[in-house]
């Protein structure tokens, strides 16, 4: 049995669905829509349970999710999705103990994932630019208590990066391909890279930047798309909108020269298509 103690997050969802993320303090009280709820009536209490607001009004009690943490962040920018995030997380092999750069903090929601998947004894290196970004972001995982599993670093990458030998690097950023020699410095041998680009014209522009390098190698492209269906047993079927493209994904290793130019990576089509002199 969990139980909701002093300091916990929780969430709280209504029967409109609507949710509410508070941090347990005694005294304490939410005031919804749909009437006040006092934080005693929490505390003690265990997860799961229904607990009612002073209306009447019924809300469940639960441990909030990293998904549900990311979709409650206040934001000044556009985050990336959390469909998004949980593959960046698996193709960087984000686990804790993990050293890992990111670049373009953001509003903070990769950056939190981050941070809860490294845990403290890891660490992330989160860069941006913008200095009334980088203040909100520290202020979102501050609210969260994780902002000290991150260090916040105002800089242009373009100076490069303190760290070296990092697990693994993320680029959220207009023109990564102009950071590339940088990422290189930073990363460890065989260590991932990664990026995250809105058209194809750019991810064109950045996989000619890694094959140009010759320093990275497993080159791949990728994009998420999710359709919740309605859960109806007897009438399942998919709902009329779906989060479809939100961004393509590009992911690669640091190898060695050889390696990089070698054609370890060549499918047959690419294959062919070089013999034919890219005709």
């Amino acid at each position: 049995m969990t139980i909701a103690r002093e300091d916990d997050l929780v969430l709280l969802i209504g029967q409109d669905r609507k949710q509410f993320i508070i941090r347990l303090t005694p005294g304490g009280q939410l005031q919804t829509h749909r009437g006040c709820i006092d934080h005693d009536d929490l505390l003690g209490q265990p997860l799961g349970r229904e607990i009612r607001s002073h209306l009447g009004y019924p809300f469940v009690v639960l441990e909030p999710s990293t998904f549900d943490l990311i979709r409650q962040l206040k934001r000044i920018t556009q985050i990336m999705y959390p469909k998004d995030i949980g593959y960046v997380l698996l193709k960087l092999n984000v686990m804790p103990g993990s050293r890992v750069i990111e670049a373009g903090t953001g509003s903070g929601g990769l950056t939190l994932a981050l941070a809860r998947t490294v845990g403290e004894g890891g660490r992330v290196y989160s860069y941006e630019i913008r200095p009334d970004i980088s203040r909100l972001a520290q202020k979102n995982l501050a609210a969260l208590g994780l902002d000290r599993c991150v260090e916040f670093k105002l800089r242009d990458i373009a100076e490069g990066f303190d760290e070296a030998d990092v697990d693994a690097l993320f680029l959220d950023v207009r023109r990564p391909w102009g950071y590339l020699s940088q990422a290189v410095a930073a990363l460890k041998d065989g260590g991932f890279f990664g990026a995250i680009l809105p058209t194809t014209n750019q991810v064109s522009q950045l996989v000619a930047g890694l094959e140009a390098l010759g320093a990275f190698g497993h080159i791949e492209v990728e994009e998420i798309l999710v359709r919740p269906y309605k859960p109806v047993p007897n009438r399942l079927r998919p709902v009329d909108r779906m989060v479809a493209h939100t961004g393509y994904l590009i992911f690669c290793r640091k190898v060695s020269r050889e390696v990089a130019e070698g054609d370890y990576w060549l499918d047959r089509k690419r294959r062919k298509y070089e013999e034919s002199g890219g005709g």
